[in-house]
């Protein structure tokens, strides 16, 4: 997922993708326990995504933080 389509998204889809995306990794770091993956940077692209995702979340938080301390001083 790339970062433009990362900012289209609403906060509370960015929320749902987000933990969609954490119980995928911990789906793949299963099944590569279990048996070799065939595609181990999976594993790699899948924390990626979901950093891409937290930052994204983090950001929007940290606006609205700064917005809402903007309009009270």
């Amino acid at each position: 997922m790339k970062n433009s389509e990362i900012i289209e998204l609403s906060q509370e889809e960015l929320t749902a993708r987000l933990k969609e995306e954490k119980a995928a990794l911990n789906k793949l770091k299963f099944a590569h326990a279990v048996s070799p993956i065939e595609n181990p940077n999976a594993i790699k692209a899948a924390r990626r995504n979901i950093a891409r995702l937290a930052t994204e979340v983090s950001k929007r938080k940290n606006a609205a933080k700064s917005e809402q301390t903007a309009s009270e001083a």
